[in-house]
């Protein structure tokens, strides 16, 4: 089918980047700076990310030989990936929220802590109670197992439109950000973490209406691929984006208020990179 080969790369793609950039990752992480949060849960949905693909490779192993595959490892490749959709969902949102909602209350005395706040914390739980809903329901349908379906049922196109109202609404809340900001490098660092949430909402909807021109035997292939590699690209650029000193230290460090999902320490003073 081609899937077992890409599944192969793409572990090995991982055990590759693992081995040049864990290291120090793991350093940055506990030095617990302002987006010691942000890091850990984004490398959390990257080890769920990296173990789904591990699971299929050996699930697709098994089915180019015996035509039957592993059914567990099936199964525990969806259910990593449903994790870890379930955590970037939760990250893109808080942070989104958090930069949004401190815009409209104008509050610089405090950091914008997204948990703090009752409103976001329940549209973030509705929404990610939602996503994950559907995501089950869509298994459920679908006894095939992989990720990323067909879409002829219920659940799949409910949960491509709620993708394509989250890459929207988010969209509209950091346009309204980007519009009043004045300084250059907040703009860009907000510039970007756009392209990367719309790429990770926008990806599997964009996939599933371009698959329909293809064979139905190509579709699975399509999106699959497509999706696996948009949502690691848009992972590349928010580690980027969080890790670059030189847009972080002039969002965070001279700004007079902080990212969401910043460590407090109550009276001390904060603790940068």
């Amino acid at each position: 089918t081609g899937l077992h080969e890409f599944f192969f790369l793409l572990v090995l793609a991982y055990f590759l980047t693992a081995c040049i950039y864990a290291q120090s990752l793991w350093q940055t992480i506990k030095k617990r700076g302002p987006m010691h949060t942000v890091l850990k849960v984004l490398s959390i949905a990257l080890l769920l990310q990296a173990g789904s693909a591990f699971a299929n490779y050996l699930h697709f192993s098994s089915y180019s030989k015996d035509g039957i595959g592993a059914p567990f490892m099936g199964s525990l490749a969806e259910l990593c990936d449903i994790v870890s959709q379930i955590q970037m969902l939760y990250l893109l949102l808080s942070l989104c929220m958090g930069w949004t909602i401190g815009r409209m209350k104008k509050s610089h005395s405090r950091p914008l802590q997204w948990d703090s706040t009752p409103a976001s914390t329940g549209i973030a739980v509705v929404v990610v109670v939602t996503q994950s809903f559907l995501l089950i329901w869509e298994q459920f349908e679908d006894t095939n197992h992989h990720s990323y379906h067909s879409h002829h049922g219920l659940a799949s196109g409910l949960l491509i439109g709620l993708r394509v109202c989250l890459a929207l609404s988010l969209a509209v809340g950091l346009y309204q950000i980007i519009t009043v900001e004045r300084s250059t490098l907040k703009r860009e660092f907000y510039i970007t973490f756009s392209k990367a949430c719309i790429l990770w909402f926008l990806c599997h909807p964009c996939l599933a209406t371009v698959s329909v021109i293809f064979r139905e035997y190509q579709r699975e292939k399509i999106i699959t691929i497509g999706v696996i590699l948009c949502q690691c690209i848009s992972m590349v650029i928010l580690y980027r984006l969080f890790l670059s000193h030189s847009l972080y230290w002039e969002v965070s460090s001279l700004s007079s208020v902080t990212l969401p999902l910043t460590v407090s320490s109550g009276h001390k003073s904060r603790h940068h990179f």
